[in-house]
């Protein structure tokens, strides 16, 4: 085992109707052929994969996690809390994978482990979220605790409809907030139904939601915020919208890019950070972490997918397979 690699694999059981665990033994046994030593640790808790990277990600070369987008969220969340940062491997699990889509990670879990031997490393923007991190989305209103209210047993068995199915039956008790938005030299107030500050190209699993060329590198977000609608009118305008990915030319939908804003609340508000819970807030400070984690992906998806302005060539060398 001299001179080989050390990689730390955390996984959640649970994820996707669970089904690492007829794959597990493949998974492992690509990277061990890939050139690594790996420690694999199922995950225990909530926040164990935080946990385990924040504290242990200096003993590896590389840090992986499967699961759904929480598990990601969870250790790049851990990496951040870090002064030195590992790169980082996503095999995804989950119902919905919105991140892993925007990257083009395979959804064929043995694909991804083998992108994660012979890819390279993309910088990527990380939202810092008052004293929290998220990686593709941060939002506030209409159906964003469904998510993480839908019971994973529930997922399992409907996959991304669970979303929908949750999302209708709490339709009729949606509410708006007063919220005050600044964004350099501008603010914005009113009351808002729904809100979202992303770095992804899939939001819930819809493409192109949070409007066009939207790079994950780049220093900024993608915001779109809904104002409350009036009429019947205005519901149906908001929901063709959406539905049409037409969001920019709404009179009721507010978009722009930022690397940085604050939001005040009347009242404390439940926010949903990449699909888990992210506490009640009146005030939140966000703020574009650019290019702060390295991902290890398929270069030729994120050519195709994403642009290579990302691609760390520094570290394109020191990954076992990499064939540059």
């Amino acid at each position: 085992m001299m001179g080989r690699r050390k990689m730390l694999f955390l996984f959640n059981m649970k994820s996707g109707k669970g089904m690492i665990r007829g794959r597990l033994g493949e998974i492992l046994d690509i990277f061990v052929k890939g050139g690594y030593e790996v420690t694999a640790h199922p995950t225990q808790s909530y926040k164990d994969a935080q946990r385990m990277t924040a504290e242990y990600a200096g003993e590896y070369d590389v840090v992986v996690c499967s699961g759904g987008d929480g598990t990601l969220d969870e250790v790049v969340s851990g990496m951040m809390e870090r002064e030195e940062r590992k790169p980082i491997g996503y095999i995804p699990a989950g119902s919905t994978n919105d991140f892993g889509n925007t990257l083009g990670i395979n959804r064929k879990m043995e694909d991804a482990a083998w992108d994660i031997i012979q890819g390279m490393p993309f910088a990527c923007d990380i939202g810092a979220f008052n004293n929290d991190f998220f990686v593709y989305i941060a939002a506030f209103g209409a159906f964003t605790d469904v998510s993480y209210e839908t019971k994973q047993e529930v997922k399992n068995v409907l996959g991304h409809l669970a979303y929908v199915i949750e999302g209708m039956r709490r339709f009729p008790n949606i509410k708006a907030y007063q919220m005050t938005i600044r964004h350099e030299d501008q603010e914005i107030s009113g009351k808002f139904l729904y809100g979202m500050i992303t770095n992804s190209d899939s939001v819930g699993g819809f493409k192109h939601l949070s409007g066009k060329n939207v790079k994950l590198n780049d220093g900024v977000f993608e915001v779109v915020l809904i104002k409350e609608p009036k009429t019947p009118f205005d519901w149906q305008s908001i929901i063709t919208s959406v539905l049409t990915r037409d969001i920019e030319h709404n009179e009721r939908i507010i978009t722009f890019k930022t690397d940085k804003l604050t939001i005040e609340s009347e009242k404390e508000i439940p926010w949903t950070l990449d699909g888990e819970f992210g506490g009640k807030h009146k005030k939140v400070e966000i703020v574009n972490r650019k290019q702060a984690v390295e991902i290890l992906v398929n270069d030729k998806k994120v050519e195709e997918e994403i642009g290579m302005e990302g691609i760390s060539e520094e570290n394109t060398d020191e990954i076992p397979g990499n064939p540059c």
